[in-house]
């Protein structure tokens, strides 16, 4: 299983359903936020930033339809999996022509889901590397594995994403806010202080003495991961 950390938006309004599709998920390390209709769902694009939408063809007030034209019509690049019970080419061929990326009939196995949630995010980065390597820290997305000069350094669950997070964007400025928005839940009541305080940690576990800091503060704009040690 890949570990490489994903925000998801599920847009489902059979709670059984989402609550197992969100569990399955959620098991191979994505972030799941779940909406149960489509003005919801709207509005939850307009304001957060997502990796990856799923999103029920049949909804209370917006149906899928309605929500993928609108998102479309608004430039939303995120990639859509629709899901629906009606299983017709001409109904499938509605839904990709509203601009979804895949499509998957219900009922269907949570193993089928989850690959082609893992195929739409392969492809915004077009190669995920599932090797990363910072100066003297690796980590290895398939094992879940991050090692500091050979030995393995064991991270929280949070840490490991806003890790991943930096590691894939390496001498980039991020504001607490971004990051926040990013590796965190949407509706989590945690304050910035938080993203500080895991930004603490990981240094703590990851810098050397007497060398700079692998998570540079960038004065009144954020926090970048430096590439170089000089």
């Amino acid at each position: 299983m890949q570990c490489t950390m994903a925000k998801i938006l599920l847009v489902e309004d059979e709670h059984d359903l989402a609550m197992l599709v969100r569990n399955w998920l959620e098991a191979e390390l994505h972030l799941v936020e779940i909406v149960d209709n489509g003005l919801d769902a709207l509005n939850c694009l307009e304001v957060n930033s997502y990796d990856l939408i799923i999103l029920d063809l049949l909804l209370p007030g917006l149906d899928g339809l309605q929500v993928c034209r609108n998102y479309r019509a608004k430039k939303g690049a995120m990639p859509i999996l629709m899901l629906t019970a009606m299983s017709s080419v001409d109904e499938k061929e509605i839904g990709l022509d509203a601009g979804a990326d895949d499509y998957l009939t219900k009922p269907f196995h949570l193993k089928e889901l989850a690959a082609r949630v893992r195929t739409l995010l392969r492809r915004p980065l077009s190669v995920m590397s599932t090797s990363l390597t910072l100066r003297n820290v690796t980590m290895e997305t398939l094992e879940c594995v991050v090692k500091k000069d050979g030995r393995e350094v064991h991270l929280l669950p949070k840490e490991y994403r806003l890790l991943e997070f930096f590691m894939r964007h390496p001498n980039q400025v991020f504001s607490a806010e971004l990051l926040f928005d990013r590796v965190w839940e949407s509706d989590a009541t945690a304050c910035l202080d938080t993203v500080r305080g895991h930004v603490m940690r990981l240094r703590s576990k990851l810098d050397t003495p007497g060398q700079p800091s692998i998570i540079e503060t960038v004065r009144r704009m954020g926090y970048k991961l430096q590439t170089s040690d000089a």
